[in-house]
């Protein structure tokens, strides 16, 4: 599998980059706007921690892919979740992937984790077919347009090892668009609040920008299609953990051999 830090682009329709520029350079903000995103973070480090597959024989680090690692919050959770992993973490953002780099430091000195330039597509086609067992990410599938994100689950399941699993915590918008846009309502009256105090102005037009981007038809990532998707794709025991409002961590396995 690609393992070294790739000048790779890619950008394949539906990869568009998100957080260029101001957005992405101060996305620590991510933390006062949308609390639940680390908590998906650390729950998806979580569940690395405590899963464990038969096709993996002892002393065999485990090989994890994460899709769309930003900063390096959710490869610091995965990181620290377990020991027995090598990692290769992709980010098509330039500015996310400077701050990764900063952030997971140690890790990347240690040699326990790769950062990939790239779109998340281009990426896993250059993968080698059952080769990974864990494919993680957070907050990452949401921003993908909707038929760009179907051929990246294909490529996911292709690429796993079968016994393998699929974890992404995200944005599951409700599948009641009225509860949703009520969900979302309040959401930018939290944003208005949170940078209006702080007269960020500049931040709270880009975040308002961004959400209406991730609620428009193409991108929105419903919870029943998602999930139908993963079982198309060929996954079984497609399974809903901890869903809060429009988050959810969700883990999908490829059938054993």
């Amino acid at each position: 599998m690609p393992s070294i830090e790739s000048s790779h682009r890619g950008l394949a329709s539906g990869a568009e980059s998100h957080f260029a520029g101001q957005i992405g350079e101060e996305y620590n903000m991510l933390r006062l706007i949308c609390p639940a995103a680390g908590d998906i973070s650390r729950r998806v480090g979580e569940f690395l921690k405590v899963w464990s597959s038969g096709s993996v024989p002892p002393g065999v680090p485990l090989r994890v892919v994460e899709i769309g690692c930003g900063t390096g919050i959710t490869t610091s959770e995965l990181l620290s979740a377990r020991d027995d992993q090598l990692l290769t973490a992709v980010d098509i953002e330039p500015t996310m992937l400077s701050q990764a780099r900063r952030n997971l430091a140690d890790w990347i000195s240690s040699g326990r984790v790769s950062l990939v330039e790239g779109d998340a597509l281009s990426f896993l086609r250059r993968v080698e077919t059952a080769s990974v067992d864990v494919v993680a990410s957070a907050y990452a599938f949401h921003n993908f347009l909707e038929h760009y994100r179907r051929q990246v689950v294909v490529q996911v399941y292709r690429v796993l090892k079968p016994g393998g699993v699929f974890v992404n915590g995200d944005r599951y918008a409700l599948d009641d668009a009225s509860e949703q846009t009520r969900l979302i309502q309040e959401e930018v009256k939290h944003y208005f609040a949170t940078f209006s105090t702080m007269q960020r102005y500049d931040l709270l037009e880009q975040w308002v920008v961004h959400l209406f981007s991730d609620e428009s038809p193409d991108h929105v990532m419903r919870l029943e299609p998602a999930l139908q998707s993963y079982r198309e794709a060929g996954f079984v025991a497609v399974a809903v953990h901890d869903r809060y409002q429009n988050n959810a961590l969700v883990t999908a396995e490829k059938p054993g051999p």
